[in-house]
């Protein structure tokens, strides 16, 4: 036998050999259950609070995946049906076999496009006009939830989206929501004595009583309803410490707290003396509260931040802000999907968390953004940015609060500051001994501070047209949404809770964001010295005109000192509006190389690094057999 048959005999049997050993490798291996996910930010494990949610369901819950699957659909689509699909398959096995799962392949005019619709799933509509479905609908017993249009755009809030489903299917009681307002968000009767017209309810309240209880609990209230798994606090004005220690006790006892407060509540229309106009720019604040849990509010300072400022011109102002998806935390489920807030005239918190509590910061300013007294905060135009100097700080505008909580009145029930003396002494002789108050939560907890008031009514959340007699109500920007999203977490209990948004299989390039960060702080800065120079030149227009006896009168020859520092000034507008033209032309010129060398490192670096490795393998084999034949 030759040396070249011996080779190849030896090859033949070796590789019978290795994919023998493979078939029975892969036998053993499928005997074992294990799985293990190598995913950058681990798009197939489930959260604890998802696991949490599944190990409770006393019965099974079936789960109908509805996803087209036809060639008009595109390729990413189908790629993000078949991730859904991953992750369905892992609440099957997360929850021992208790979700059942149905696919579905709906075609038009097909039976299963008719059960799509019975479901709850809406056709969507491709580019070129055929229609698709791709939505989930989750049922127990006589109790369905849908997801009518799955879209990649929120896949990071899929897993919260399907669990949140399983729960709600799982409990047939709608949650309890209290209301605790000095504003009139559930409207008001009218008041002959006040001449005040009845005032009708906030669209903000006629949304809440679409999906959850609602009840209202009075702004004087000694201790809230135990019923009660929510408590929205809107605007606490001249809060009672009774009403404090109220608060403090129902957060101690595992109720969870929304808190909108205010530094210039605009809509508040304070009454005041018969006759005059009602006070605007009331203040809210929870004092003891907020002292025990680490938070200091701007109380009298508004937020202004040039960044993320409104309007133009005369109308300008730096503290109605206009916020876009740079001020939300795209990490929280409350704030992910959301694109556009509108926070006018509100504070700002700073929080150092006390002992046990943990911060999550859901909506902060930019740093190019300060604290303005209260009497300056409606200041529009050229005068609100005269004598703006930036923090150089992100301040927080809402946050959640999260863990064991300590109580704010370690003495018990503070004491009335309102009570006379002798209705003291008559409160202690008549009545029983108050019962000892909780001093710390008995497990973690969630509250959510929100440093604004203003965003939540109606001027400032929805439009409102009359068409034919019937009131049409538009969302104007994510205002209502924002809170929805809000109450909807925070009332979803425990598990649901403690669910954050997933990694999402697409990543965009932070990095060009940072890029346009940097510009723009290049922008505003050249636009401030702009701006101190055309106050320079107009100080001295005004110098040499007083210099030379002119009045100034419409019409008014200029002098030669005039004319010479007039025309210096132009020509250094100009020159400034040449540099501010060059930093926009070399923020896009960073920006298209950045994407370019990206998209070539992530297409070509592979096959490149493929196609080195072979010639170096080839060129070893031509050395090895050289060195043979020598």
């Amino acid at each position: 036998m030759t040396k070249k048959t011996e080779m190849v005999v030896y090859s033949t049997l070796g590789l019978a050999v290795l994919l023998l050993a493979l078939t029975a490798l892969n036998y053993l291996a499928s005997a074992v259950s294990a799985r293990v996910d190598l995913t950058e930010g681990r798009l197939y494990t489930l959260s604890d609070g998802t696991r949490k949610v599944l190990k409770g369901l006393d019965a099974p819950v079936k789960v109908k995946l509805y996803a087209s699957r036809g060639e008009e659909v595109p390729l990413p689509l189908r790629g993000f049906a078949q991730r859904v699909e991953d992750l369905v398959k892992e609440y099957r096995s997360a929850s021992g076999g208790k979700v059942e799962i149905e696919r579905y392949d709906p075609k038009p005019d097909s039976e299963e496009a008719d059960a799509a619709q019975l479901d709850g799933i809406e056709p969507q509509q491709l580019y070129t006009g055929e229609s698709f479905y791709m939505g989930i609908a989750v049922s127990r017993l006589d109790r369905k939830q849908s997801i009518p249009a799955l879209n990649p755009q929120r896949e990071q809030l899929l897993e919260y989206d399907l669990t949140r489903a399983i729960a709600a299917v799982g409990t047939a009681n709608r949650p309890r929501i209290g209301l605790m307002s000095s504003l009139p968000v559930a409207g008001a009767a009218p008041n002959p004595m006040m001449r005040m017209p009845e005032i009708p309810a906030w669209v903000l309240y006629s949304e809440l009583r679409r999906q959850f209880d609602v009840v209202k609990v009075d702004m004087m209230a000694g201790e809230i309803d135990p019923k009660i798994d929510v408590l929205l606090l809107v605007h606490p004005r001249d809060l009672m410490p009774k009403t404090e220690y109220a608060l403090d006790q129902f957060v101690l006892r595992g109720g969870r707290l929304i808190a909108f407060v205010d530094a210039y509540a605009l809509f508040d229309q304070v009454p005041s003396m018969p006759g005059q106009p009602p006070q605007q720019g009331s203040i809210s604040n929870l004092p003891g509260l907020f002292k025990a849990w680490g938070v200091v509010p701007s109380e009298g300072k508004v937020l202004a931040d040039v960044v993320f400022a409104s309007g133009g011109g005369a109308r300008y102002s730096p503290t109605v802000l206009n916020l876009n998806r740079t001020a939300l935390n795209r990490d929280d489920v409350v704030t992910n999907q959301l694109e556009t807030l509108l926070v006018p005239f509100g504070g700002a918190f700073e929080v150092k968390p006390a002992a046990g509590l943990k911060l999550t910061p859901l909506i902060t300013a930019s740093k190019n953004s300060m604290l303005v007294e209260h009497e300056k905060a409606t200041e529009m135009g050229d005068a609100t940015t005269a004598n703006f100097k930036p923090a150089g700080k992100e301040y927080l505008i809402a946050a959640r609060l999260t863990g064991k909580f300590q109580t704010a009145f370690p003495q018990g029930v503070p004491a009335d500051p309102l009570a006379r003396p002798d209705d003291k002494k008559d409160a202690k002789k008549d009545d029983k001994p108050a019962p000892a108050g909780l001093k710390e939560s008995a497990k973690d907890n969630t509250v959510v501070i929100v440093s604004d008031v203003d965003m939540l009514a109606d001027g400032a959340a929805v439009d409102i047209q009359e068409f034919f007699g019937q009131k049409i109500v538009t969302p104007s920007n994510g205002n209502l949404a924002f809170v929805m999203n809000l109450v909807e977490q925070v009332s979803s209990g425990e598990a649901l809770g403690s669910l954050s948004a997933r990694a999402a299989a697409f990543r965009p390039l932070t990095v060009v964001r940072e890029l346009e960060a940097d510009a723009q702080k290049q922008y505003y800065g050249k636009i401030q010295a702009l701006e101190a120079e055309v106050q320079k030149t107009t100080k001295r227009l005004e110098a040499l005109r007083q210099s030379k006896g002119i009045a100034g009168a419409p019409g008014q020859i200029m002098t030669p000192e005039q004319q010479t520092e007039l025309d210096r000034f132009r020509k250094h507008v100009s020159e400034t509006k040449l540099e501010l033209k060059e930093v926009r032309k070399t923020l896009r010129r960073e920006a298209e190389q950045l994407v370019f060398w990206t998209k070539v490192i992530n297409i070509a670096l592979m096959p490149l690094l493929v196609a080195i490795a072979g010639l170096i393998i080839a060129l070893a084999r031509r050395n090895r057999a050289r060195a043979r034949a020598a």
